[in-house]
């Protein structure tokens, strides 16, 4: 007797169906009230039962683990039935998980210059968000940090789109896995598409005064790269360009995006970009006609607008929109859910999962591999590594940031405010602060002392409001705190009784993020003065700089005995830097990011346009106080004997080069060789030099390695007067070293026939 099988309600539910049909049959029964539902994306925090039950939401984010199950239960009760597609912030790990592992921010990441290990971190964060139920990260941000003073800078990869197109393509690849078949793989998003990062005065979402050839130049290449190898969404930049806002812009988003990439995957807004045409950017009158642009211009999935729902109904009984527009956007939403396998297991939290992958110790250590390699050692006039056979010496830890573990994780980490369900923040005892980490690490005969010595701010309300008109709370206004003499007598005391003072200084969440743009980048509160008393002692001092983005830096900084960069490291961050002042560890670190000597600087990065009357400003040099690439070992460096296979190459070919690099110094190092392109004549103007390609190799002490380097031709491109990007004929050179700054480059010259 054959035992009988119960064939599907209907062919959307019958897994051995095409995707393609499975996404006709439901579309074909979906009312007008369903499709609009599926959508839109919701923030969980607000009224669950109207989102699901009311407005049939496809997607939600920013849901605490009870609300997700309260969300999953209430799908169950609808009339179709399409599940949820969860999505989260986990940006530099599962951000707002208890107990998730926190990696060091993206910029820190970018510090390593190594896309095996970004892409080990994304894979960890994956499993752990795919356990709690999330199926979607909105990471990486392929943005282009210009402005310094923008607050997002350290969600970035930094300043160089050829690094960030590396690190942002292994991000993707560890994010997705071995596809969305995958239990573990979630879908990545580049974001934020495209130009957001080129803001006036470096105000956050300011109008982006960037031309289409620009745009193709620099800001293009590594959306163009991640889009040509599948990552599945892409999330629209909150600015306009040439006056129209990116969510409506037919250009970048029909034309390039899915026209000349061919690009097949899904467009989310960012936060109520829609809305935001009709209340802040004013260009569209009223929520229909918001609505109805954004759907025609080829948006899939509109991120808490609430109003999108009534408002895309009205837009249909005003004729402003046909049903029919609505089928595409749909079913490229529904073909998500169907190729996640949703409709089958809709990848609610696994409690027994999450027991065996939340904090696992083996994302614990990629963990600290990431926050070892992400250090960038600055300066060191021989004070490090501290040598630990001294006996018996005391070590002074100051500063306000030697002991703020939340601060150590950064934006986007449990305590920076997008949720409500983790106040404070990660669990303390899973983050190892430098004070921490220096009180485990040092010898047992050492004492280690600890005076915060500073405040850094307070905050008071804004007087606009205390939401804007979406009803999203305004950040609170910083007010630097005043000098302290009491604490800086405490720290200076400690100093003075101290072998070596770290003094542990930066910036703090409420200086970061969206909507939080600086308009310095001096260091705030009692800091400044608190360094300058620390150098007045005269004992040797390290100066760890534990800030989302580069700062101007005092005398007293730029002057220390040895001075070290750290972004936010993460959980793991304060045992690097104990490893790396200890000498345990080898720092490898390199800038992904110039540092300016002053805000007015403004912009920093290396790769600017060629042409201005002089080369400094009448009352400060232009060069940066530390340029894009550099970062210093404990030994020293040597490059020598560059040369090319061949001097005349076609576009069709490949540059080979050899160099030589020697450690003279008396420990190993790893060495980032970087590989830059000038172009000696352009038809149109253009960059300088640019980063084309580069290689990390250890070199032990007293060695010499010699190192191929290989270009293909095609790399030496600019983008000419129509748009094209192009390799001219003519004269090149080569340029290779340890940093961007002309004077480390060895110089090798090609033609290019």
């Amino acid at each position: 007797m054959t035992d009988l099988v119960e064939a599907p309600a209907s062919a959307y539910q019958d897994p051995s169906l095409p995707v393609a049909s499975r996404v006709a049959d439901l579309l074909g029964r979906m009312t007008v009230e369903e499709k609009i539902g599926q959508l839109l994306q919701l923030d969980a925090r607000a009224d669950l039962d109207d989102q699901v039950l009311r407005k049939h939401v496809g997607s939600i984010l920013h849901a605490s683990p009870e609300r997700l199950r309260r969300a999953h239960d209430l799908v169950e009760s609808t009339r179709l039935r399409i599940p949820l597609l969860v999505a989260e912030d986990c940006i530099h790990g599962h951000s707002f998980w208890v107990g998730a592992t926190i990696f060091p921010t993206q910029l820190g990441m970018a510090a390593t210059w190594d896309a095996a290990l970004v892409e080990r971190v994304a894979r960890a964060t994956a499993v752990e968000a795919a356990a709690t139920g999330v199926h979607w990260t909105f990471s990486p941000v392929v943005c282009i940090t210009r402005d310094l003073r923008w607050g997002r800078v350290g969600e970035t990869f930094g300043e160089d789109p050829h690094l960030i197109g590396e690190l942002a393509s292994a991000m993707v690849r560890g994010y997705q896995g071995d596809g969305l078949t995958d239990p573990t793989a979630i879908l990545a998003t580049a974001k934020h598409f495209a130009g957001y990062s080129e803001t006036q005065g470096g105000r956050d979402a300011s109008e982006a005064d960037l031309s289409q050839r620009k745009l193709r130049s620099w800001f293009l290449p590594p959306f163009e790269r991640l889009a040509r190898e599948g990552c599945r969404t892409f999330m629209l930049g909150y600015q306009s360009i040439d006056g129209v806002p990116i969510t409506v812009n037919d250009w970048l988003l029909t034309e390039v995006l899915r026209g000349e990439w061919g690009y097949r995957g899904s467009l989310v807004t960012d936060w109520d970009n829609v809305g935001r045409m009709v209340w802040e950017q004013r260009v569209q009158p009223d929520h229909a006609s918001a609505a109805a642009a954004a759907v025609r211009a080829g948006n899939d999935i509109v991120m808490t607008t609430p109003q999108f729902f009534e408002g895309a109904l009205e837009a249909l009984d005003r004729g402003l929109l046909a049903e029919a527009d609505l089928d595409a956007p749909v079913s490229r939403v529904l073909t998500l859910k169907f190729e996640l396998g949703l409709f089958e297991d809709p990848r609610r939290p696994d409690a027994a999962r999450q027991r065996g992958v939340i904090g696992a110790p083996e994302h614990e250590q990629v963990n600290l591999e990431v926050a070892r390699r992400s250090l960038v050692l600055l300066r060191n006039e021989g004070v490090l590594p501290l040598d630990p056979s001294s006996a018996g010496r005391t070590i002074a830890v100051v500063g306000p940031l030697a002991d703020d573990a939340q601060t150590q994780l950064g934006d986007w980490a449990g305590s920076s405010g997008q949720a409500d369900w983790l106040p404070d923040g990660q669990p303390r005892d899973m983050i190892t602060t430098v004070l921490d980490g220096l009180r485990s690490r040092v010898p047992t005969d050492w004492t280690v002392t600890h005076s915060p010595g500073a405040d850094i701010l307070s905050l008071q309300p804004d007087p606009a409001g205390a939401t804007f008109p979406d009803g999203q709370p305004r950040p609170p206004i910083v007010v630097p705190s005043a000098v302290d003499k009491r604490m800086i007598a405490s720290a200076v005391a400690a100093a003075e009784a101290a072998d070596v003072v770290v003094a542990v200084v930066g910036d703090r969440i409420e200086l970061v993020g969206e909507g939080r743009s600086t308009a310095t980048l001096e260091l705030l509160g009692g800091q400044v003065a608190l360094l300058d008393a620390l150098a007045a002692t005269g004992k040797p001092l390290v100066v760890i700089l534990l800030a989302s983005k580069p700062l101007v830096l005092p005398g007293s900084a730029l002057g220390a005995d040895a001075l070290l960069w750290v972004a936010n490291p993460g959980m793991q961050g304060g045992r690097a830097v104990a490893e790396l002042l200890l000498g345990e560890i080898e720092p490898s670190g390199r800038l992904p990011v110039s540092f300016a000597r002053h805000a007015g600087q403004q912009p920093t990065y290396y790769n600017q346009v060629r042409g201005q009357h002089g080369d400094r400003y009448a009352d400060l040099t232009q060069a940066p106080a530390f340029a894009f690439g550099e970062g210093l070992s404990f030994s020293s460096v040597e490059y020598s004997a560059l040369r090319l296979e061949r001097s005349f190459v076609g576009v069709d070919d490949v540059l080979e080069a050899r160099v030589t690099v020697s450690n003279t110094g008396s420990r190993p190092a790893l060495e980032t060789v970087q590989v830059y392109v000038r172009d000696a004549v352009t038809s149109v103007s253009w960059a300088d030099r640019e980063l084309k390609a580069f290689r990390q190799v250890e070199v032990a002490a007293g060695e010499s390695v010699t190192v191929t380097l290989t270009l293909p031709v095609a790399e030496c491109s600019i983008v000419d007067r129509h748009g094209r990007r192009v390799v001219e004929p003519g004269e090149f050179e080569l340029l290779v070293g340890p940093s961007s700054r002309t004077e480390a480059l060895l110089s090798a010259p090609f033609t290019v026939g």
